[in-house]
């Protein structure tokens, strides 16, 4: 499984010329991917992949995404997780009901996972699709 305590392997003081423009990209509060915990990236990542499927991003939607990674997740580490992750300005939180909560990724929060995103593609030496939405793709 993963640990809550991980940490990324860049440092946010190394920069080569390929990621010097963007490497200090941050949320408002000055968070970066390395000061996030493993599980609060993978939350991030659920709370993308709900918003791109177009379904609605409340707690048990976004418990039931990361259960297919951790198995059972714990109602407190989740809902903590989320609220330290609305503090730091990575996702909005909302009330959808009287009893639910909504919870969407903040342009800081987006931003953190491209830039996660492009690391990799560097990393991996691999071009990704881009498209202006035309459905027409194009290789980066």
């Amino acid at each position: 499984m993963y640990d809550d305590n991980s940490r990324g392997l860049e440092s946010p003081d190394t920069t080569d010329v390929s990621t010097a423009s963007d490497q200090r990209l941050v949320a408002d509060g000055g968070t970066t991917w390395g000061d996030l915990t493993g599980f609060q990236r993978d939350t991030l990542a659920a709370i993308a992949r709900l918003e791109r499927d177009a379904e609605t991003s409340y707690g048990l939607a976004i418990k039931r995404r990361l259960e297919r990674e951790y198995g059972e997740v714990n109602h407190g580490r989740l809902y903590t997780n989320l609220d330290d992750l609305a503090d730091d300005g990575l996702v909005e939180k909302s009330a959808l009901d009287k009893r639910t909560n909504e919870y969407v990724l903040t342009d800081s929060g987006r931003a953190l996972l491209i830039q996660r995103v492009e690391r990799l593609v560097d990393a991996c030496e691999i071009g990704i699709a881009t498209t202006d939405g035309s459905g027409m793709g194009d290789r980066a």
